[in-house]
C-alpha cells in the first residue's frame, strides 16, 4: 500500500513543483452556488503545478449543508492523482477524534488531514490508525498571535513547539508538522530539530510569507515540504487563465530558490 507521504513526493517529483493549492472560497466573493463551478474552474487551471490541494472546512461549513455539498462537488473535480488535505484542524478526546478520523478518511475520502494535538497523543490516535494517509499535525502556526502558547520557554530552554515537533514524530511514520511560512526562523529550528519530518508550509502571500525564506529554512528534497498558497491563487485576477499564471509563477520561484540553495 502505497503511503500518503510517498504518493506526495512521486507527484512532486514528477511535476517539478511544491505547491499545494489551497480551496478556500470566502464568503464576500460567492454565493453558496458559485462554489463548486469556481472551484472546478480553480482546479482545471492550476492541476498541472499542484502536487496537492487543500480545502478549509470552514469556508464551506459556513454556508451550512450547502456549503458541504459545494466541497462534495469540489472533491469530484480533483484529478484522482492529487492528493487532498482536509484542513479541519480537528482534535477531541478518544471516541470524538474516531468519529472524526472516520468522518474525514471514510466518509470523505481524504488523503490527509490537519490536527491539534493540544489534548494529547489520544486525540490523534485515531487519525494515526490509518497508515496509509498523512497526519499534518500544528506545530509553530503562522497566525500573529501563534507565539502566545507555542513560543512558551520549558523548564528546560526549549520552546514549547521544538518539544512538539520532538514528541509528535514519534507518535507515527504517517505524521507531518505545520510550520507557518511567515516564522522562517522558527521553521528553521523546526527542520534541524526533525529534519527527515514532511512540512505543510501555510502563509505564503496574504499571510505575508516569503518563498525564498522558505526554501532556505527547510528545503530537503522533492515532496518534503508543500507550501500552500490560498487567497493568492484563487484571487490573483478575473480569470481561471490569472491563476494558472500565478500558480507557474509561484513554481519557478521555488525552483529559482532551490537553484540559488544548491549552487
Amino acid at each position: 500500500m502505497t503511503s500518503f507521504f510517498e504518493r506526495i513526493v512521486k507527484r512532486s517529483t514528477e511535476i517539478q513543483s511544491l505547491l499545494c493549492v489551497g480551496l478556500d472560497p470566502h464568503g464576500e466573493q460567492h454565493s453558496v452556488s458559485e462554489i463548486a463551478s469556481f472551484n472546478r474552474e480553480l482546479i482545471e487551471a492550476t492541476k498541472s503545478f499542484a502536487v496537492a490541494y487543500k480545502p478549509n472546512f470552514a469556508f464551506y461549513e459556513s454556508y451550512g449543508i450547502p456549503g458541504l455539498i459545494a466541497l462534495e462537488e469540489t472533491l469530484k473535480a480533483i484529478p484522482k492523482n492529487i492528493p487532498v488535505i482536509a484542513d479541519a484542524k480537528r482534535g477531541d478526546i478518544g471516541s470524538t477524534a474516531e468519529a472524526y478520523a472516520k468522518a474525514l478518511f471514510e466518509e470523505w475520502a481524504f488523503d490527509a488531514v490537519t490536527v491539534n494535538p493540544y489534548m494529547g497523543k489520544d486525540s490523534v490516535e485515531p487519525f494515526l490508525q490509518y497508515s496509509d494517509r498523512g497526519i499534518f499535525i500544528l506545530c509553530r502556526t503562522s497566525n500573529p498571535g501563534a507565539q502566545q502558547f507555542q513560543s512558551l520557554t520549558l523548564n528546560d530552554g526549549q520552546f514549547l513547539y521544538e518539544y512538539l515537533a520532538k514528541i509528535v514524530i514519534t507518535w507515527g511514520s504517517n505524521v507531518g508538522l505545520v510550520v507557518g511560512a511567515t516564522a522562517p526562523e522558527e521553521l528553521q529550528k523546526i527542520h534541524r530539530l526533525v529534519p527527515n519530518t514532511p512540512l505543510l508550509v501555510p502563509g505564503i502571500g496574504a499571510q505575508g510569507g516569503s518563498i525564498n525564506d522558505v526554501i532556505q529554512a527547510a528545503y530537503n528534497g522533492w515532496g518534503k515540504m508543500l507550501i500552500n498558497v490560498s487567497r493568492g491563487i484563487a484571487y490573483a485576477g478575473i480569470h481561471p487563465d490569472d491563476s494558472a499564471k500565478e500558480a507557474e509563477r509561484i513554481c519557478t520561484l521555488v525552483k529559482r530558490s532551490i537553484k540559488s540553495l544548491e549552487s
